[in-house]
């Protein structure tokens, strides 16, 4: 069942809980609906997602939908004229062209009346659907009612006028300096996208984890950059817990191989790394203490660097504490990789591999997308 904290925030751990509650919210949107999908895929699942988009629509409802064009190629060209007829509009986030190719949009959110809001790692398709452990990849989302739903939808609103990515001034930033908002003191919405040096996200979390006593990561891609290894590194270093949560089966192996060449320092300093077995892990949760992030973002290069994210940083002890329990549980279906295991698993040939991967995802990817928003027109 779904974990509720409080009136205003309420943790869906599985796809078999969070596709119903975003279909129950879009069916009682009577003003405003905002769907912002990084992979939106055909079928009887999408499907039922476009019907009820259509129903709003056909009740007077203001119907916006902002799809990745990359991630959502698979859909047809007509899919959408159902809603289009009914009222609705629909853009393309970043239209696929290769010189622009490595910018996309990643975020996920779907925001009802500016009153509603659910976040997290979930992709509209099929393989979502299920309980993360006996079928369906593992992923997490999260339910917001209340103040902070105003930003999401005002962030929603920026990402559909910005759809066609003619806004190069914007694109052509030296650092990344895309501002955080506020909802309120122990709420913050953490925006990211293309740019150099570290955005609002990396830079609140290192600021957290500087005096962190426990921190529990659960990361689908996980290949931080140097300051934030360092500032986890800190924690084991001076007495804390620090517990990854990777996984044990990837849809990218090549983001497995890059993370698993950081296993060995890790596991030196006493870092816990724990891989996790059912299914794929998609997860994005990042617990410091009483501090809980949740969002569309990985803690790698693509997501701090390139992609647009966005991610809720929450101080709430109750909320983390759930959070807590969710990590627990999905802990028990993870193995843990111990130094002396590791040490003996590793092979010449896999050890090429992982640093050839992470240089790769570390230098060459980043490489090419800062190419691609330099040669925008201006």
């Amino acid at each position: 069942m779904p974990t509720k904290t409080n009136d205003s925030q309420q943790w869906l751990s599985t796809g078999d809980e969070i596709f119903p509650a975003l279909l129950a919210a879009i069916d009682a949107a009577r003003e405003s609906i905002g769907l912002e999908i990084y992979i939106f895929t055909p079928g009887p699942l999408g499907d039922s997602f476009r019907a009820a988009l259509v129903r709003a629509g056909l009740r007077g409802v203001r119907v916006r939908v902002l799809l990745d064009a990359m991630g959502s190629v698979q859909l047809p060209a007509d899919y959408w004229q159902p809603l289009l007829r009914a009222g609705g509009e629909v853009r393309q986030f970043n239209p696929v062209a290769l010189k622009r190719l490595w910018i996309r949009d990643h975020r996920k959110l779907l925001v009802c009346d500016d009153r509603v809001a659910f976040v997290g790692g979930f992709n509209l398709s099929p393989e979502y659907e299920g309980d993360g452990v006996r079928r369906g990849w593992c992923d997490l989302g999260l339910k917001i009612t209340g103040p902070l739903a105003g930003p999401l939808a005002a962030s929603f609103t920026t990402m559909f006028d910005r759809a066609d990515l003619q806004h190069q001034h914007f694109m052509r930033l030296r650092r990344n300096d895309i501002p955080k908002t506020a909802a309120g003191p122990k709420e913050q919405l953490l925006l990211s996208g293309p740019g150099r040096g570290p955005g609002p996200f990396q830079r609140v979390l290192q600021t957290d984890l500087a005096r962190a006593a426990r921190v529990q990561i659960m990361a689908a891609y996980f290949l931080p950059p140097r300051p934030l290894r360092r500032a986890l590194l800190r924690v084991a270093r001076r007495g804390g817990c620090v517990q990854l949560l990777l996984p044990g089966r990837s849809d990218v192996r090549l983001s497995q191989l890059a993370t698993q060449s950081l296993y060995r320092r890790f596991l030196r300093r006493e870092v816990e790394i724990h891989e996790y077995q059912p299914q794929i892990l998609h997860a994005k949760l990042i617990i410091v203490d009483d501090i809980v992030y949740v969002g569309s973002a990985n803690l790698d290069p693509r997501s701090l660097h390139i992609n647009y994210e966005l991610m809720l940083r929450l101080a709430n002890p109750a909320l983390a504490a759930e959070a807590r329990q969710i990590f627990a549980a999905r802990l028990a279906h993870a193995r843990r990789i111990t130094a002396g295991e590791w040490r003996e698993s590793q092979t010449l040939w896999r050890r090429l591999k992982q640093r050839w991967a992470r240089f790769l995802l570390t230098k060459i990817d980043p490489w090419l997308a800062r190419r691609q928003w330099r040669a925008l027109p201006k």
